[in-house]
């Protein structure tokens, strides 16, 4: 005879009391947020100086609660509130929290039971669902948290973990980068429409994409409106987050139906499976929530001293120039940053994380530096985040600038800002850069001597300043659509605009323009180091000359895929100097070189030159260096590229060094007319046997050594 087995329910389905409609029992304090149970959902919200808490229950879309649930005083352990209530419809549940307490700014605290506040670990918001679709002001919760189902098949999908140094970075926006109509995708703007574009990613020969921020942010967080045609502005750019946890609903096709994390989730997962890894680019120094004039979203509410820097008199120190600073070092908001950036990697699969002003991670409660900021540490050093990279723009608003000495425990690398100006003071022919350039080209070892090249992430452009093609087409920046009266972005370009500024008919100077574009490409892709493209860059994109387009959600930011064949000059050369970079080892060393021969091949692994072979000429007036770097393959072969780098105004007669065996051959040539500009990687032609080798006013040129 066999016993009959009965199915006892688990003894946590079981509630112990009723809380208005709902039956519900103490929750666990851990993980904070809004988690599922068996038969419910456990409610845990962090608030130190709250005196009581709220659960608020929507039906989604609903104008007013459908219930508010207090949480008993037991129901507090330590200074999380937490609960599991019983029942929930979570596909059509929309929640938030009151919170009382004191309002006393001047102590720090601005509780107000009247506001209904957003989880901060929310897996979702609502409120935001479909870009562009003005909201409701009248609504007094603007931005409604709820529950994710995580059902999402990630198949076989793996991290990457493609080694730093053999990274090509592509830094993008995933609305502009298919919003404009020239896209041809099936929903423009979208998460799965860059998705489409992926096969151009790959033939472009990138294997990292950086998006810019995918955190929930409104795109109406912006009052100005351009001046000339009086459309309100956007928030474009999303540097004002209001959801850590939550995907860009409005970078979504499916956001109005609440799948913006499936959709994500699908364009991580074919991104990898093209061999693509996808960094985000994540804001922990401030939040949209402002200053004291700012809206009260959700830390304000909760717990306004402890994410926040405040002054003694409780003021909000304004490090990042966005009118707060993010507490970061405090123990509680450190684990709010650490459990985020594990969720991304854990739940998402990214594959490492760009900080915005991260020079703010390393300030302590009072704004000053800390020798050894807690933080910091611990992001390196997480379990969870070990394989991660973890990329930093060194320096902040406040003035705090730490490219070369950012605290990085053996793992963060930086933004390379030194590498960027010293490139274009170069291109456009200042004197006395060739010293500095000489360096930055190795991988800048005077900064990142002892953490290698890998440290260096090295870019001429990003989405903060002038595109490439505008970095050689204006003197000044022009920004007067951003409605600020052209005083915002930034006044150090230093651009050249080639003898006219802007658009310009004349066939020397748009020649001169696209040698210079060329230039850079091949002096970026040949340095030792990480580098970083913009997007567009490769197909000489403008946006007519402004250099802070954070507003403009328009043709000036977005992607105009027409340029692709208009342009495809110029991302033939990008191709294939990207598949240079990946076809020589010698640019991807893991450490810097030494100026001798660390292999046995019989040549420096890194040696300098001028017009004469082995004689550099570093005097302030010189504008014509050379590089040559030698080591070997994976295969034990000989690895050699010469690169000669002239911004003089005039051409030289170079006298070449010997190669290590075999002969030169000339892989590029910026000064030559298409399509002898560049050749294909393993089909380069012979670069003479006489020893010497024009190259032509500012202009490039690229050698690579083959046995025959």
């Amino acid at each position: 005879m066999t016993a009959e087995r009965v199915d006892l329910p688990r003894i946590d389905d079981f509630p112990t009391r009723r809380i208005g409609a709902y039956r519900a029992r103490q929750g666990r304090p851990y993980p904070h947020g809004a988690t599922l149970v068996p038969g419910g959902v456990n409610f845990s919200v962090f608030s130190d100086g709250a005196t009581a808490m709220t659960l608020v229950l929507f039906r989604r879309g609903a104008a007013e609660p459908m219930e508010e649930l207090p949480f008993p005083p037991e129901y507090r352990i330590g200074s999380v509130f937490t609960m599991t209530v019983f029942g929930l419809d979570l596909e059509d549940l929309e929640y938030g929290y009151r919170a009382e307490g004191p309002f006393d700014p001047a102590r720090g605290d601005r509780f107000d039971p009247r506001a209904i506040l957003a989880d901060p670990h929310a897996l979702l918001l609502s409120g935001r669902d479909v870009w562009g679709v003005p909201p409701d002001w009248s609504r007094p919760f603007q931005y409604r948290s709820m529950i994710a189902l995580e059902d999402f098949d990630w198949e076989d999908d793996v991290p990457l973990r493609t080694p730093s140094e053999d990274l090509v970075i592509y830094e993008t926006h995933v609305r502009g980068f298919t919003r404009h109509p020239s896209s041809g995708v099936a929903a423009p703007g979208t998460y799965a429409g860059l998705r489409e574009k992926i096969p151009y990613l790959r033939e472009l020969g990138v294997n990292c994409v950086e998006l810019m921020p995918i955190f929930e942010f409104d795109e109406f967080d912006n009052a100005r409106v351009n001046p000339a045609s009086g459309e309100r502005l956007h928030n474009y750019w999303g540097y004002n987050t209001i959801g850590f946890f939550a995907p860009k609903a409005g970078y979504a096709a499916t956001g109005a139906y609440g799948m913006q994390a499936d959709e994500f989730k699908a364009l991580v997962k074919a991104l990898h499976k093209a061999g693509i890894e996808v960094l985000l680019d994540v804001v922990f120094n401030h939040t949209a929530e402002g200053n004291e004039q700012g809206p009260t979203i959700s830390f304000k509410g909760l717990d306004n001293a402890t994410y926040y820097m405040l002054t003694p008199e409780g003021y909000y120190y304004n490090f990042s120039g966005t009118g707060n600073t993010v507490n970061c070092n405090h123990p509680v908001v450190r684990d709010f940053v650490l459990t985020c950036l594990r969720h991304w990697v854990s739940e998402y699969h990214v594959d490492g994380f760009r900080f915005d002003l991260a020079a703010i991670l390393d300030r302590g409660p009072d704004g000053s530096p800390l020798p050894n900021p807690p933080l910091l540490e611990q992001l390196a050093y997480d379990p969870i985040l070990r394989h991660t990279k973890l990329i930093a723009e060194a320096w902040d608003a406040g003035g705090l600038y730490q490219v070369g000495h950012f605290p990085n425990y053996g793992r963060w690398s930086e933004w390379n800002g030194k590498y960027r100006d010293v490139l274009r003071r170069f291109l456009k022919g200042d004197e006395g850069t060739v010293g500095e350039l000489a360096a930055r080209v190795a991988g800048s070892p005077d900064l990142y001597g002892g953490r290698g090249p890998a440290a260096s992430v090295n870019f001429i452009t990003a989405h903060d300043g002038f595109t490439l093609n505008d970095l050689v087409s204006y003197n000044d920046k022009h920004n007067e659509a951003n409605g600020e009266g052209n005083g915002d972005g930034a006044n150090d370009n230093n651009s050249w605009n080639h003898g006219a500024e802007g658009p310009t008919d004349d066939p020397a100077i748009n020649a001169l323009r696209m040698r210079q574009m060329k230039n850079a490409l091949a002096i970026l892709l040949a340095s030792q180091g990480v580098p970083m493209l913009l997007a567009g860059d490769e197909v000489g994109r403008t946006q007519l000359g402004n250099n802070n387009t954070y507003c403009q959600d328009n043709e000036l930011s977005w992607f105009d895929w027409t340029q692709v064949d208009a342009n495809a000059e110029l991302l033939r050369f990008a191709q294939r100097m990207i598949a240079f970079r990946h076809a020589h080892p010698i640019l991807r060393e893991g450490r810097h070189p030494l100026g001798v021969d660390t292999t046995g091949v019989g040549q420096p692994d890194v040696s300098w030159h001028g017009v004469s072979a082995w004689r550099p000429d570093w005097s302030p007036g010189s504008r014509l260096l050379a590089v040559m770097r030698c080591g070997r393959d994976a295969d034990g072969a000989t690895d050699q590229v010469y690169m000669a780098m002239n911004s003089h105004w005039e051409g030289h007669d170079l006298e070449l060094p010997e190669p290590a065996g075999g002969v030169w051959r000339v892989f590029a040539d910026t000064g030559a007319p298409a399509p002898h500009d560049v050749h294909e990687p393993g089909a380069e032609p012979p670069a003479g046997d006489s020893g010497r080798l024009y190259i032509a006013p500012r202009s490039v040129v690229i050698l690579t050594r083959s046995d025959d």
